[in-house]
């Protein structure tokens, strides 16, 4: 079964759209097969995610699974792509229904317990989000606060694989995060 999930690439300040493909179920060797132009850093998590998914009660698929990061033209960097893999993952094998991940946008960092480590760039993720008209991001608690600056955009910070299939199953209900408070500007002179 195919699971598109919707992530994003930083360019410097900025963020481009990503949409993450998990295919599986496919013929052939049990196997997981990453594409699509990543970098080191995003090699591995096939490994993180792996070892995410078996912590937090699930189970890779043994079967052929094919990870496409789409465009392929665009150069992905960083652990950003761990969660949206691992919920595409989630999807694909039926744990999730693709409803619940509709209009959602995923970034954030496993551990190999399963629990979200933060990640970069939430504000210019946050902006792509807002600009593609997504419902909601979902992020690490630690970086939730950063993307919530915006303001017109709900923002969930979790801390964990197993809290983002509670929430997106509709097991947990989570409050949009808060941006963090401004500090008073005290004129000098």
């Amino acid at each position: 079964m195919l699971a598109v999930i919707s992530s994003a690439a930083l360019q410097g300040i900025d963020a481009s759209p990503v949409h993450v493909e998990v295919n599986t179920g496919e013929r052939g060797q049990p196997d997981v097969l990453l594409v699509g132009l990543p970098d080191t850093a995003v090699k591995e998590s096939r490994d993180r995610v792996t070892s995410a998914l078996s912590n937090s009660g699930f189970n890779m698929p043994f079967a052929r699974t094919s990870i496409n990061l789409a465009p392929g033209s665009l150069r992905k960097e960083g652990p950003l792509y761990d969660l949206p893999i691992a919920v595409g993952i989630l999807v694909a094998t039926g744990k999730l229904p693709a409803e619940s991940v509709d209009g959602v946008m995923f970034a954030g960092e496993l551990g190999l317990s399963g629990i979200m480590r933060p990640v970069r760039g939430a504000l210019a993720i946050a902006r792509l989000a807002r600009a593609l008209g997504k419902r909601a991001l979902i992020l690490p608690a630690a970086t939730a606060p950063e993307a919530a600056l915006l303001g017109d955009l709900p923002v969930y910070g979790l801390d964990s694989l197993n809290e983002v299939y509670r929430f997106l199953a509709g097991e947990l209900w989570v409050q949009p995060a808060q941006p963090p408070p401004l500090t008073e500007v005290v004129p000098v002179g």
